[in-house]
């Protein structure tokens, strides 16, 4: 559309001057349509528009149309905190600062633990050793010391064996002529090559519990010597003696019943007494003191009393994961 019969334009290209808008001060008749200038090829162009397209801008006062809406924006959810980690029980294995097991407040409704000891001179043990070939002989007797230990006595040593000769506890039996790695309790040197019994000698047995010492072993406790025959060199098993227990069961207050696995008490019971009764107790991943003598029928102070020395870690007292317990009062 030619437009040539309007107004000139100036040099800028800019829209007219104040004809083209309404002064500030004037109120304009509400209108649903407004005109915008435009140039085209060097005339002055009116354009009809909706107000929509020129914005409230062009107009003033109380009548200025409502601004138009913008632009509508997608709702975008607000990120997402990832979920709180699940509270996990903490081990024992590789803590850096185990620590010794402190037993909860004293509570005087609860009796203190205790196991009454043997009384001293009660003799739990005694018999005598005879070498296979008869060159060495020699009696023992273990009593009780009153206050849960023993004393071994060995009595009567005569030898005719040109090496010194001792004797120990053990567990697990040797056969005569193996060589020993390692000695078991009670260790003791008797003597060397002797027809006249010496005096006799005694030695402490540093456990409440003896009867696993099944084995009295005799041993060639010589040093190294050029020319000395192999059966009787450093080591050398001389001869082995079971040993026959009579421990008296001892009082106590500490009575032991499991009443299966749960949370924090997991671990499995390994042994057993000669009555049932659970007496080991290997500690699993997260096993708490509390829980531990919960599931066992006793307190945390009865489960500490008997594990002198038990290790823990973190307030819970968490213990030590493959730790195993004991849960006999005759063995405490």
């Amino acid at each position: 559309m030619d437009m040539t019969g309007t107004h000139d334009h100036d040099d800028e290209g800019g829209a007219e001057g104040d004809d083209a808008f309404p002064a500030a001060d004037h109120q304009p008749t509400p209108r649903r349509r407004g005109r915008l200038i435009a140039i085209v090829g060097g005339s002055v162009a009116v354009v009809t528009i909706g107000l929509a397209a020129v914005g409230w801008a062009l107009w003033s006062g109380d009548d200025a149309p409502a601004p138009a809406p913008s632009p509508t924006r997608t709702a975008q959810a607000a990120p997402t905190a990832p979920p709180a980690p699940t509270p996990t029980v903490a081990t024992a294995t590789g803590s850096p600062t185990p620590r010794p097991a402190t037993p909860p407040p004293a509570d005087p409704a609860v009796p203190a633990p205790f196991v009454t000891p043997i009384p001293a001179g009660t003799v739990v043990a005694q018999g005598d050793v005879r070498s296979p070939k008869g060159s060495i002989q020699y009696g023992y007797r273990v009593t009780a010391d009153g206050e849960n230990a023993f004393s071994v006595e060995f009595s009567g040593f005569t030898s005719t064996l040109p090496v010194p000769v001792a004797a120990t506890l053990m567990e697990i039996p040797p056969a005569v002529g193996d060589g020993l790695t390692d000695h078991g309790a009670a260790d003791t040197e008797l003597g060397g090559p002797t027809a006249t019994p010496p005096l006799a000698v005694s030695t402490l047995l540093d456990t409440r519990a003896p009867g696993y010492l099944g084995t009295l072993v005799t041993y060639s406790s010589a040093t190294f010597t050029e020319g000395l025959p192999v059966e009787i060199g450093p080591g050398k098993v001389l001869a082995t003696t079971p040993v026959r227990w009579s421990v008296p069961e001892r009082p106590t207050n500490i009575v032991v019943a499991d009443a299966g696995a749960r949370d924090l008490a997991a671990g499995t019971v390994v042994s057993t007494t000669a009555s049932g009764a659970p007496r080991g107790y290997q500690v699993a991943p997260g096993d708490a003191i509390a829980e531990v003598a919960a599931r066992f029928g006793i307190s945390p102070t009865a489960l500490i009393y008997l594990n002198v020395g038990l290790l823990v870690t973190g307030d819970q007292q968490y213990l030590i994961e493959g730790t195993t317990l004991n849960l006999d009062p005759g063995s405490a």
